[in-house]
């Protein structure tokens, strides 16, 4: 993927504003608002804030999470303007002491003062690690918090999920995200699409997604469109014009039989020779008439291997006696996947050969019936012949988890740390403003992340570098890094003279995830006990955090 360079501020770009329109500035918590008029109150609504966005713990169980939303989050902020109808509404619902002038605060804010650090979406992120550093005045920053952590939670959260789906399946199968019709409404069918894509899903059946996002699309045909045929006669246009255009085959239904009748007689079916369904045969056949260049078949609606697996090689014979015709394959969706696929294969390969019809055995055969991480990994284990997975509920739900747990923590105010402490060590926060750079071995792979204060000199390359963990005194190791990767990138610049990133397309996106999957050690991305990745601090930082833990935490007092 070609790297581009980061486009200058004030460079008049144009950034449209949120897919769904019903990301607004509204999209909040009441508290946000409760919170930006006693800030406002106070005097303390123009103090200069730094919030880092992050979660606590990886996702289904593993040890890595996919990072997406950003480009939803700067669509937001690019375009945050409250309407003199949505003020009026905070009017109504905030205390009625609400003095008239904090409404016309209100109406004169913008993100222009917003500064916004992130690691380039489509990145491989680990748990503490802060995605995004939101800079920019407290009580509009204050806003920001609860539309970020739903455009990054659930777009995380599927991307992460499609991710763990692409590495069981292996990279050579075909992922296809079906997951519309079970999706948490039409927003959650959208964002699904996309972040599964993101994640390294190859193609939707969802039309909107592709064409909002320049996703492939894949679909054929449900149980309903064989059940409605009831005989061959309901075929009215029998013609079919060869792939060359040179004649035209008047009755392709009659060419369809007679290759019926031969696969029946046929050494390929090895005794298992039935009398196929003729409606089915009658709704394949009528498909392909359709999509002669496209043809894949629904093959359970009566019997896969008695009815449906025959009847589409007859239909798939006779496109092949037509020119360059060549059927795509077929779609199994209940049954025992590991076996019919297997029989089907041998089906196929028996009749490459039996007809002389090379290519013919190496039709895709593709499954779907509510598949998941786990029926694939036992598809794995039991041995099978798919080409390609559709999948469903399982991946848009992201039924094995339902929210990723992002959060939005306060680090810095007016130049000064803060921390917020816990009696749970694991919510405890990492103050100030940080810089973070993953460290990558020998092999290529990463061995660290590390956050350093903004001011540290960074770690070098061949320099040994400790890492301590956060929290824990005795976990610590020294790193010599063969590269480094500061993480961090300026999206929007607010009123500083950084260099702001050029939001990238998304199939670029989905390289980079793909490329940044490969950086990570397969032992960290197993579904089975995942070793843990190290995210640490440098030896400035920790003592830094320790000593503000101290100063903060109050001194109890025994009697």
């Amino acid at each position: 993927m070609a790297t581009k360079e980061p486009k200058k501020k004030n460079s008049g770009r144009k950034i449209p504003g949120p897919t769904n329109p019903m990301v607004t500035p509204l999209l909040t918590d009441q508290y946000q608002f409760t919170m930006a008029y006693a800030y406002w109150k106070a005097g303390k609504h123009q103090e200069r804030a730094v919030f880092d966005l992050y979660f606590r713990k990886n996702p289904f169980g593993g040890e890595y999470t996919v990072f997406a939303g950003l480009e939803e989050c700067v669509r937001f902020i690019a375009n945050f303007k409250l309407t003199e109808d949505q003020i009026d509404y905070i009017k109504d619902n905030l205390s009625v002491s609400c003095e008239e002038g904090f409404l016309d605060y209100l109406r004169g804010i913008d993100c222009s003062d917003v500064e916004v650090y992130a690691l380039p979406e489509g990145s491989v992120v680990f748990a503490k690690v802060p995605l995004l550093r939101v800079e920019g005045p407290l009580a509009i920053v204050q806003l920001l918090e609860t539309p970020f952590i739903n455009l990054v939670n659930y777009a995380s959260l599927v991307s992460t999920n499609a991710a763990r789906h692409r590495f069981v399946a292996g990279k050579s199968k075909t992922l296809l995200e079906f997951g519309l019709r079970r999706a948490q409404g039409p927003d959650g069918g959208i964002g699904a699409s996309k972040y599964s894509y993101i994640g390294g899903f190859d193609a939707t059946s969802n039309v909107a997604a592709g064409m909002l996002f320049g996703i492939p699309l894949r679909g054929t045909h449900s149980h309903a469109f064989v059940s409605s045929y009831m005989s061959l006669d309901e075929i009215k246009d029998k013609a079919l014009r060869k792939k060359d255009g040179s004649s035209t085959c008047q009755d392709f239904v009659s060419l369809v039989g007679d290759w019926l009748r031969k696969i029946e007689g046929s050494d390929s079916l090895r005794g298992n020779s039935a009398d196929t369904n003729k409606s089915e045969l009658a709704a394949l056949t009528s498909y392909a008439l359709a999509f002669p260049d496209n043809f894949l078949a629904l093959v359970d609606t009566y019997d896969v291997m008695r009815s449906g697996v025959p009847n589409f090689c007859a239909v798939a014979l006779a496109l092949s006696d037509l020119g360059r015709y060549k059927a795509i394959g077929i779609r199994l969706d209940s049954g025992d996947l590991a076996y019919l696929s297997c029989e089907i294969r041998k089906l196929f390969c028996s009749i490459e050969k039996e007809f002389g019809l090379p290519g013919f055995g190496k039709m895709s055969i593709t499954a779907s019936n509510d598949l998941n991480e786990e029926t694939i990994d036992a598809l794995n284990k039991q041995g099978h012949q798919i080409d390609a997975y559709g999948i469903g509920t399982y991946l848009v739900t992201c039924y094995a988890q339902a929210a990723l747990g992002v959060v939005f923590k306060l680090v810095e105010i007016n130049n000064k740390p803060r921390i917020k402490l816990s009696e749970a060590v694991s919510k405890v926060t990492i103050p100030c403003k940080k810089r973070i750079y993953r460290l990558y071995g020998k092999e290529g792979y990463a061995l660290v992340d590390i956050m350093t204060g903004e001011d540290e000199p960074p770690p070098k390359v061949g320099e040994r570098i400790l890492c301590r963990h956060p929290f824990r005194e005795s976990k610590r190791a020294y790193v010599v890094p063969q590269k480094i990767e500061e993480l961090l990138r300026c999206y929007c610049a607010g009123n500083s003279d950084k260099n702001e990133e050029i939001l990238p397309p998304l199939k670029d996106i989905r390289e980079r995830c793909i490329q940044q999957l490969e950086q990570v050690r397969p032992d960290h991305m197993r579904r089975l006990n995942p070793t843990p990745y190290k995210v640490s601090v440098s030896a400035k930082l920790y003592d830094f955090i320790h000593f503000l833990w101290v100063n903060e935490a109050p001194v109890g007092e025994l009697r």
